[in-house]
């Protein structure tokens, strides 16, 4: 076990670069199954989620190898439907993204609980709806069993809500059956338009992309692609927080404006400034964050949602946020009733946060923080953690750093290359929650 000591008030400052899309990388690799060709695949980030997800794709018998420090070559020709690990399945929520290929692919899957950050009910209805609208047979037990054993067939079909995953598992298992299937209230966040984009150099063809209704034009073959991820917006939204809080200037290259626009909205609610400076995102330094009240002097209200709205992944994110800006916001997590359950930590550090409810919490600030030691319960959560520890008074300690791991590539390095006093240590010892 491992923790990060991190000794607070120092300004974040230079240049860094986003990692690739962690959400896009996930699905991107499990469409490695619908092919027998090569899937080369660029700016995947090195991260806890991404081995384990190659490591299921290594026990169903895909090949995999690391061609340069990002990029990874696929080929699933010898691929089987095999038992899928339920210890490597266990650690992501994503290992059900296997579902859809192999379904499409074998005519049958035995899919074990997916695991994940434990943030709320994550659920699985959705997939199976989309299955059952293409023709499988379902049964849920605790392990989940679909068969389609004449195949599958095209449909039209409406998505109860517009779930990411189980979008990108419709996308997948529609492309390699043949006709024209058309997913209604589909998500469109731009992981899933990455998906997308993968088909269509398989030999599919999609329509509708950055749309909530989708056709897919199938194919009873796929071939192979090469394809190069996004930068993970989650990320860059996530350095633009840290930037703010520590005073410094940080510039963030190789973005993509689009994906941010209602991430610089709703941060400039919190007082941040967010200049677009072509490719690149810079966050100038010593801004005065204050937030910004709704018309006629009502309370701030900041919450998430399903694309185009705010990213339920960066709430946490305006949580700590907020606590170095002036004034008082509600922070309304829509999606998930157990993502704000980390706020004790930051309220140990000397913010001020009322959790109204397992989905509201009004902050008030700003807050002199002082370090704390803690434990990050989920990615997010411990993004939010490093935020605060980073502008905070003195040392704090934050344990289970391997959920941040998770979905950060290196953040401890990279983050000492901005200037952050941060290290990595052995723990030996539980830390308190």
């Amino acid at each position: 076990m491992e923790k990060f000591v991190i000794e607070g008030g120092y300004p974040l400052a230079g240049t860094i670069v986003p990692a690739g899309n962690k959400n896009a990388a996930l699905p991107l690799l499990a469409s490695s199954l619908l092919t027998e060709d090569d899937v080369l695949l660029h700016n995947v980030p090195r991260i806890r989620d991404v081995d384990a997800m190659l490591g299921l794709l290594v026990r169903l018998g895909v090949t995999v190898e690391w061609v340069g420090e990002n990029s990874v070559r696929l080929n699933a020709a010898n691929a089987g439907n095999e038992p899928i690990d339920p210890a490597l399945s266990e650690q992501i929520r994503a290992s059900f993204l296997l579902a859809g290929p192999l379904l499409a692919r074998f005519g049958s899957v035995h899919m074990p609980p997916p695991g994940g950050d434990v943030i709320g009910r994550r659920r699985l209805d959705p997939h199976l709806d989309a299955f059952r609208a293409l023709g499988a047979e379902v049964k849920l037990n605790r392990w989940c069993d679909l068969r389609a054993p004449h195949g599958l067939r095209a449909a039209d079909f409406f998505l109860d809500e517009p779930s990411v995953m189980a979008t990108e598992n419709a996308l997948m298992a529609a492309a390699l059956t043949p006709g024209a299937t058309v997913i209604h209230n589909a998500a469109s966040e731009p992981h899933v338009q990455d998906v997308a984009r993968m088909l269509l150099q398989m030999g599919a063809r999609v329509e509708g992309i950055g749309s909530n209704v989708l056709v897919v034009h199938g194919s009873d073959r796929l071939g192979g692609a090469e394809y190069r991820l996004g930068p993970d917006y989650i990320e860059v939204g996530s350095f633009v927080a840290l930037a703010a809080v520590t005073g410094g200037e940080l510039r963030i290259e190789d973005v993509v404006r689009d994906d941010l626009r209602m991430t610089s909205l709703t941060f400039a609610r919190l007082g941040v400034e967010m200049v677009f400076d072509g490719d690149d995102v810079v966050v100038p330094a010593g801004q005065r964050l204050r937030v910004r009240d709704d018309a006629g002097d009502a309370t701030a209200t900041i919450q998430d949602g399903p694309w185009p709205a705010f990213p339920a992944d960066l709430t946490s994110i305006a949580l700590a946020l907020a606590t170095q800006a002036e004034g008082l916001v509600l922070i309304h997590e829509k999606m998930f009733e157990n993502r704000l359950f980390f706020v004790d930590k930051l309220i140990n550090m000397g913010a001020r946060v009322i959790l109204c409810d397992p989905h509201r919490a009004v902050v008030a600030g700003p807050r002199r923080l002082h370090g704390e030691r803690m434990e990050s319960p989920d990615i997010r959560a411990g993004m939010a953690m490093l935020i605060a520890a980073l502008c905070a008074d003195g040392t704090s300690e934050i344990g289970n750093i391997r959920q941040i791991d998770r979905g950060y590539e290196r953040i401890d390095e990279r983050l000492r290359s901005l200037g952050a006093r941060i290290e990595r240590v052995a723990n030996e010892e539980r830390l308190p929650v």
